[in-house]
């Protein structure tokens, strides 16, 4: 497996140092004098949230956060597994590389044992923006309309088929417009290049898109639509109906029945130090009402708003931090274990797939890998969760 970095190192685009790095201290909180995060294009809610965040830091620690934009997922995590950056602010593509699927299936990937600091559920949701000007009201009627998707990145693109799936259509159903980045799509969506893409409500394209010439719509998905929400969670497990009250377009007055996932995830990965995450999830938790009003969105950052149970486990320095804020719970524990369980699992099917000369074709690599997936997770009597 490949191995993460410590969030304490000071980050190496900068050019500092272990051996010099200075700690702001408050309390029982010790930063380094300098962070990198990553996160979506500048702009977009997660780099928006990150950098609120990184002011708190900065006023608080006299910690400076720099934030890496990244267009995709793979870029956004290149800079956290060569110890370039603390924590990348991911969506769920979290899930995929975790379960090393699609660009994670890589022989350059595979699994990665990545785990939570916190993560964001506000009153945005997540799904499907359409410029208005396609006369587009329901998903169905996305049929034969061009959607976005973004190359390099599986949680954007699954986030989308998994949306579609809900009105029963595949992407074979919709004229599919490849983007080199996020930021690249939604640019399309205003220049009438594309008709849909994906984004939470709160991002700043989409704002900018509801004030362009197309405008935009969220075409809702109905919490009563049992059918419907079983379609689309066969595609997004991670998915849970919410209903949107902000963003482009929509207020507590004209909410809309959406679909949401955590968004931003602030993550590490496993091998980094639980005494180091602790502190940056600590400044975080007990700091948040410096940050929880820099941008829409960071107020789910909040301890006692953090999803239970999801399908990525928490870092056992995150797990100390939610303790002493009396959010964490038994339960929670043993559901965290078991997702630590399947991380040892998938590691160990990754290592022997390695051992057997798997085929050096791209496809024909991940075709095999699936199959050895597949067969671990059987073995362990885990969900497999990507069967189709």
């Amino acid at each position: 497996m490949l191995r993460g970095l410590l969030v304490l190192a000071p980050a190496l685009v900068a050019g500092i140092s272990f051996a010099s790095t200075r700690y702001a201290i408050a309390e029982d909180i010790k930063l380094p004098a300098t962070l990198t995060f990553t996160a979506y294009d500048t702009g977009t809610a997660g780099f928006n949230i990150a950098v609120g965040v990184g002011k708190m830091m900065k006023d608080k620690y006299g910690t400076d956060v720099r934030v890496l934009p990244a267009g995709n997922d793979v870029a956004r995590l290149a800079p956290l597994r060569a110890k370039r950056a603390a924590s990348a602010a991911m969506g769920s593509g979290t899930y995929f590389a975790q379960e090393g699927v699609f660009e994670f299936g890589s022989k350059e990937w595979g699994p990665q044992p990545l785990q939570i600091m916190l993560s964001t559920v506000d009153c945005n949701c997540g799904s499907l923006g359409v410029a208005a000007d396609t006369g587009v009201k329901e998903l169905k009627d996305l049929k034969g309309k061009r959607v976005g998707f973004v190359v390099g990145s599986p949680a954007l693109n699954q986030n989308s088929l998994a949306v579609l799936a809900f009105a029963g259509l595949t992407q074979k159903d919709v004229k599919a417009v490849e983007f080199a980045s996020y930021g690249a799509m939604w640019k399309g969506l205003i220049n009438n290049d594309v008709d849909a893409a994906f984004g939470t409500t709160i991002t700043g394209p989409a704002k900018e898109a509801e004030t362009s010439p197309r405008g935009l719509i969220w075409p809702p998905l109905p919490a009563r639509d049992k059918e419907g929400w079983a379609r689309m969670q066969k595609v997004g497990s991670f998915f849970f109906p919410q209903v949107a009250t902000c963003g482009a377009g929509i207020s507590p007055e004209k909410p809309v029945e959406l679909g949401n996932s955590p968004y931003p995830i602030f993550v590490a990965y496993a091998s980094q130090a639980p005494d180091q995450v602790y502190a940056i999830t600590k400044a975080m938790i007990v700091n948040y009402d410096a940050y929880k009003d820099s941008a829409p969105g960071a107020g789910g950052l909040a301890a006692d708003r953090q999803t239970k149970n999801w399908v990525v486990p928490v870092h056992p320095g995150a797990v100390k931090a939610l303790k002493e804020a009396g959010q964490w719970s038994d339960a929670q524990d043993a559901h965290n274990n078991k997702l630590f369980k399947r991380q040892e699992v998938l590691a160990a099917a990754w290592t022997e797939y390695g051992k057997s000369s798997p085929p050096s074709d791209d496809k024909a690599f991940l075709d095999g890998w699936m199959k050895v997936r597949a067969a671990a997770l059987a073995k362990a009597d885990m969900p497999n969760g990507f069967e189709d």
